[in-house]
């Protein structure tokens, strides 16, 4: 007994004649006939009791009928999910991301991945640039959300546009300005709180224009910085998108700096010559899409 006599059989119960499942089965009738006979042969049971016109279920006939359907209906969702699998479309996606990605990826790309891909489970590594890095290389993940700036020897890369860095502290500290965009001077005279991790970046972009900060706290994550914004101790300097955590809160306002050299970029890395799963590359053209979309037709790639 196979699947195939099992879906002849079946069409045979539901058609009522072998003439009328031979059609349906885009077959002959004598193999339809003989597949018949050699599964009733194997099982040792009459399956149909052949009538002038139509063949009726023997009880053999009725119960080898409903266990075939199961049969048949199980083999099919196996077939699809073990196709669904090989495309990308079912089993989990392993992400590396940074504390600061969570507006752009969860603003709408995650979401529309997961409209598509919806059997797709997620285990998330959260971390710094870095420590994403470190665990891109150990395979411990598919794919990074980082932000630049970085080195990733040997990784591939999809930059996100530039977003600018803001300042984000209580009214008090911007009571001189105005503007909603602000010039690097107001940076003189305020104690700042920094990620560590733009430190230098920082430090570089002031001493081109002949500063020096005041760094009050020095920390390992932008919200962090916010914190202590937030709090009232200092001016907080971190990427636009995750300065919304705060806002709207009372008292408590951000303003964009008019400085080039303070931008950073939302960036998926992945192992150049690593293995990436079909669900991996699936995710990447989700978070691609946006950015492709604004690009003019020429520039556009595919």
């Amino acid at each position: 007994m196979d699947l195939k006599q099992l879906s002849y059989f079946c069409a045979i119960a539901e058609e009522g004649n072998i003439t009328a499942a031979a059609k349906r089965l885009h077959i002959s009738q004598p193999p339809l006939s003989h597949q018949l006979m050699l599964l009733e042969e194997e099982l040792g049971v009459l399956l149909l009791e052949r009538g002038a016109r139509k063949a009726h279920l023997t009880d053999a006939g009725r119960i080898l009928y409903e266990r075939a359907q199961n049969i048949l209906t199980l083999t099919s969702t196996a077939k699809q999910e073990m196709l669904a699998l090989g495309a990308g479309r079912r089993g989990t996606l392993r992400l590396g991301t940074i504390s600061s990605s969570g507006a752009v990826l969860l603003g709408g790309r995650v979401r529309a991945f997961h409209d598509q891909y919806p059997d797709v489970r997620f285990e998330i590594q959260e971390g710094n640039t870095f420590e994403l890095i470190d665990l891109l290389s150990d395979g411990v993940i598919d794919i990074a959300i980082v932000r630049t700036p970085f080195r990733a020897p040997g990784c591939e890369r999809i930059e996100l546009a530039a977003e600018p860095m803001v300042f984000a502290a209580q009214e008090r500290f911007f009571d001189d300005l105005d503007s909603l965009c602000v010039p690097l001077s107001a940076l003189c005279a305020k104690p700042l709180v920094i990620y560590r991790r733009f430190e230098q970046l920082i430090r570089e972009t002031l001493k081109a224009e002949q500063m020096e900060p005041d760094i009050l706290c020095l920390n390992d994550d932008a919200r962090t910085s916010l914190m202590w914004a937030a709090a009232g101790l200092g001016v907080a300097i971190v990427p636009q998108s995750i300065s919304t955590i705060f806002g709207g809160r009372q008292g408590f306002i951000c303003k964009q700096i008019a400085e080039k050299r303070l931008e950073t970029k939302i960036t998926a890395i992945w192992k150049k010559d690593g293995y990436l799963s079909p669900i991996a590359k699936g995710f990447l053209s989700f978070f691609a899409w946006e950015e492709q979309q604004k690009l003019p037709e020429q520039g556009r790639k595919g």
